[in-house]
């Protein structure tokens, strides 16, 4: 057999039909980002690679090549046992490393020989990496958005992810980034992807909706904890979002972020650590008294506060800045962040068959 070759642009396009993606790359290339949906099969470790590459450098490439060889024949065989000996005959791999090189070149010859019908991405991550920016300036202008809006604990994830489960198109900035988007925002034991993998993700769901339907999104700033949006993208939101304010009586507000924020209570110091970053902001004393009710257990009057005083005046003045729709914006009450408001607002927004799914709040 000959090995089908691809680019990136082309791969992309056609990611659906492989039954594995394969990344020939090290460990730690593979979790700075890579292909949605791939394996990672390194044909180098971290550690070899740092060899192979120490000897290209002080000794010359010639003999880094001979190394590498070597290390490389030797993983294959451990990959071809571990991986493939299951593997029907129609079994159609996407191989991609780097720069589409030596070492997806090698893995994918192997694949070739067996019979497999095996394709190598050119080009590589690298050219991945390439596409996925340039898509990234273009493809957000695509799409017509609903931007849902609201105070602090007014329940926007919830409801997009109620629109989700109805079949609206959604498109959750803040689960992407793994992040609520607030100084508290950050999730218990669930560090935030790197920028290139929250972009990748980001391509990967825009690239998959319909431009016919719109798509659901919370508004946000220009960051999500340390991570940033693509500038096409917000300026599209802030410029053409058809804005969906949501409001919700103040008590109800605290029950949800006692709900979302409760593991704060097992947290107490990193709690208000977070607290600390709002010194510059509302003064030292504020702070302190908030700190303070915390560490009492108080988490209802320091929600609430907090909502009064910090959350909600930078909120309103953010969207009046930022977002053109704000002053048409349509209004949704929800009475709490429960299922039968959640269901109410749904079916205000995107009126779906009384047999569509949906999820318990939670």
């Amino acid at each position: 057999m000959s090995l089908v070759t691809l680019s990136a642009a082309e791969a992309m396009q056609r990611l659906a039909a492989f039954h594995t993606i394969i990344d020939a790359r090290s460990p730690a290339e593979f979790a700075e980002d890579h292909l949605p949906g791939a394996v990672n099969w390194p044909v180098l470790d971290d550690d070899e690679r740092r060899e192979v590459g120490t000897e290209h450098k002080q000794v010359s490439p010639f003999d880094a090549k001979k190394v590498g060889a070597a290390m490389v024949a030797a993983r294959i065989g451990e990959l071809l046992q571990a991986h493939v000996q299951d593997k029907p005959r129609d079994w159609l791999p996407l191989v991609y490393c780097w720069r589409g090189g030596k070492r997806s070149g090698t893995l994918a010859w192997f694949l070739d020989q067996i019979g497999f019908r095996t394709t190598l991405l050119q080009g590589g991550y690298k050219a991945f990496r390439e596409q996925v920016r340039e898509q990234l300036t273009t493809l957000p202008s695509k799409f017509d958005y609903r931007v849902i809006a609201g105070r602090t604990g007014s329940g926007k994830t919830r409801l997009l992810q109620a629109l989700a489960a109805a079949g609206a198109q959604v498109l959750d900035l803040e689960g992407l980034a793994r992040h609520r988007g607030s100084v508290l925002g950050g999730l218990p034991d669930q560090p935030q992807p790197t920028q290139k993998a929250f972009e990748t993700q980001l391509w990967h769901g825009l690239a998959a909706f319909d431009a016919a339907r719109p798509v659901y999104v919370e508004s946000e700033s220009r960051r999500i904890g340390q991570l940033q949006l693509p500038t096409a993208l917000l300026d599209r939101m802030r410029s053409t979002g058809r804005v969906v304010m949501l409001t919700m009586p103040d008590t109800a507000r605290v029950q949800l972020l006692l709900e979302e924020y409760g593991f704060f209570a097992g947290q107490v110091e990193r709690f208000c650590g977070h607290l600390q970053t709002l010194v510059e902001l509302r003064g030292l004393d504020a702070v302190e008294h908030w700190q303070s009710l915390a560490r009492e257990g108080r988490w209802a009057e320091v929600f609430a506060e907090l909502m009064h005083r910090h959350y909600d005046p930078m909120y309103l003045k953010s969207m009046q800045r930022n977002y053109a729709g704000v002053a048409n914006a349509q209004t949704i009450v929800l009475r709490d962040g429960g299922e039968q408001a959640l269901r109410e607002a749904v079916q205000a927004l995107y009126p779906a068959p009384a047999h569509a799914p949906f999820p318990a709040a939670g």
